[in-house]
């Protein structure tokens, strides 16, 4: 519900001069922050992304963009950016419009609402129906097709950030720093730059392998100088790399995990970037934090699961286990049951899963799969359960209740992913005792132990993530091992705290080095 910032309240609602106040403030003349005695030492920070989990999600980045903010809240002000899509305009939450701003090039002029959270997290709205307001996934149609002007609706949200870090918009505040989010957000720091502003800047890669590429026909459209179409800058083999103009142009780079974070300056992880990612590494200036999962992930308390459980009640798993088998139409089985909760994408390794299925079902194992993405890879999944029935389940499809589930049902989850820049799902399953049988890749290298709260194999290779389920089913067997296993994947600290800290400390860094250097 989005309420315009006039009728029928005026006292309420003033873009003359101040922010628009969520109902039930009165008009003092200070913004919503102020009312809450903010800490004047907190620095002011934008996170610009396209996904936002509360309200739009198709993987971790919602998350993520969900969890650290909050998870900052205690030391600075952060607020998110995201375009207006139906499920963002039409949540819950009313929007209040605070500002306008104006049309560039082929970008549109657009509005910008204010939705406060229940907890006091704000969001700001990027609102243009022409280029948000459509059936689908932010990236595309409900066929899988990417929209045909995604170069203007991300540019636009990049051009967004920039005008509300120039002081522009009428919102009444301005970021000490932008930190934007993959390749969406690539062009803020691009559109800062170019525009001369000193505000400091920060990239985070969540997945190096979408960059965000497109004709470099579509230069006059975004406004792109030509400047900027030199290696140093967004230019990719010849076309525009959204990604890359946000490597180009941030003060710095991070990304999710310790070992992607020099994986990606390797030709097998670089997706072509290597050489720069190199260059910006030896600068010192890329480098990995990882994410965290919030405290709702707990097997005790989790208001998604009808069995809760807690540390040593294997009984109350097991109850778990039986729904699991119930709703993916499995039959009863003493055997192990593994989950594939995931994107259905190459990136995740389920042609592995494919090749290694008929193992599993021939030892007494059992499959349970929920996820959406490739067409190809979604039949593929249809067609192994029906190969098994009884014994290997699909919903194509993705809710967060079902995927709870799933990660307490579970013995077991299946990760062999190609790549992983931090992965969230094995963090997610160790909370709740299911242990991951996972390829040593980034972020899975970094959260899980070998042998300890899972199983980690070396090459993308069925024979390797045979030998790590051969592993798996030894453990099964011995169930004070596999119940030793749970505990200490349950304790481990996954938790934003890891992740807080380091990123609070790069915020102040890269300020005083911005405010530093206007001097």
């Amino acid at each position: 519900m989005i309420s315009a910032a006039v009728e029928p309240h005026a006292e309420i609602f003033n873009l003359d001069n101040r922010e628009a106040l969520p109902p039930g403030f009165i008009n003092t003349g200070k913004t919503p922050g102020s009312q809450r005695g903010q800490n004047p030492h907190k620095r002011k920070v934008l996170f610009v992304t396209s996904e936002f989990a509360d309200l739009v999600k198709t993987g971790g980045l919602g998350d993520v963009s969900a969890a650290l903010p909050r998870a900052m809240a205690h030391l600075h002000d952060v607020r998110v950016l995201i375009p207006g899509y139906p499920q963002v305009v039409n949540s819950d939450s009313p929007i209040h419009i605070v500002g306008e701003l104006a049309g560039h090039a082929a970008l549109p002029p657009c509005k910008i609402g204010r939705m406060d959270l229940p907890d006091g997290l704000v969001i700001y709205v990027l609102i243009c129906p022409e280029l948000y307001e459509r059936e689908g996934t932010p990236y595309g149609d409900n066929n899988g097709r990417d929209w045909s002007d995604n170069h203007i609706r991300f540019a636009r949200l990049g051009l967004a950030a920039a005008d509300i870090a120039a002081g522009e918009g009428m919102i009444h505040w301005r970021p000490d720093l932008v930190h934007a989010h993959d390749w969406p957000a690539g062009l803020a720091p691009a559109y800062m730059h170019w525009r001369g502003l000193n505000t400091a800047t920060l990239f985070t890669i969540h997945n190096l392998a979408y960059q965000g590429v497109f004709s470099r026909a579509c230069s006059p459209e975004l406004a792109i100088p030509e400047h900027a179409m030199q290696q140093e800058g967004m230019e990719f083999y010849g076309k525009l790399s959204f990604l890359k103009a946000g490597l180009a142009y941030s003060s710095h780079i991070t990304t999710v995990s310790a070992t992607y974070a020099q994986e990606i300056t390797t030709p097998e992880f670089g997706c072509g970037l290597d050489g720069f990612l190199a260059s910006k590494a030896q600068q010192g200036l890329l480098g990995g934090i990882p994410n965290g999962i919030d405290e709702s992930w707990d097997s005790a308390t989790d208001s998604h699961l009808q069995h809760n459980f807690s540390l040593n009640d294997w009984e109350g798993k097991a109850r778990n286990t039986d729904q699991v088998r119930e709703l993916f139409g499995l039959e009863p089985s003493e055997g192990p049951l593994f989950a594939v909760v995931s994107r259905l994408v190459y990136q995740k390794g389920l042609d592995l899963t494919l090749g290694v299925a008929e193992d599993i079902v021939r030892q007494g194992g059992q499959i349970a799969i929920i996820g959406r993405g490739e067409p190809e890879e979604e039949q593929a999944m249809r067609e192994l359960a029906l190969r098994h029935p009884g014994r290997i389940g699909v919903r194509i499809g993705f809710n967060e209740t079902d995927a709870r589930r799933m990660f307490a049902g579970s013995d077991f989850l299946l990760m062999p992913s190609r790549y992983e820049p931090c992965g969230l799902s094995q963090m997610y399953a160790q909370r709740f005792g299911s242990l991951p049988v996972a390829r040593k890749t980034g972020g899975l290298a970094d959260t899980i132990e070998d042998g300890v709260t899972g199983f980690l194999f070396e090459a993308s290779t069925v024979e390797s993530y045979r030998a790590a389920l051969e592993r798996a089913f030894y453990t099964y067997s011995k169930k004070d091992l596999l119940n030793a296993m749970r505990c200490l994947s349950m304790t481990q600290p996954f938790n934003w705290c890891q992740a807080v800290e380091p990123y609070a400390r790069l915020y102040e860094e890269l300020v005083c080095q911005a405010h530093a250097g206007a001097y």
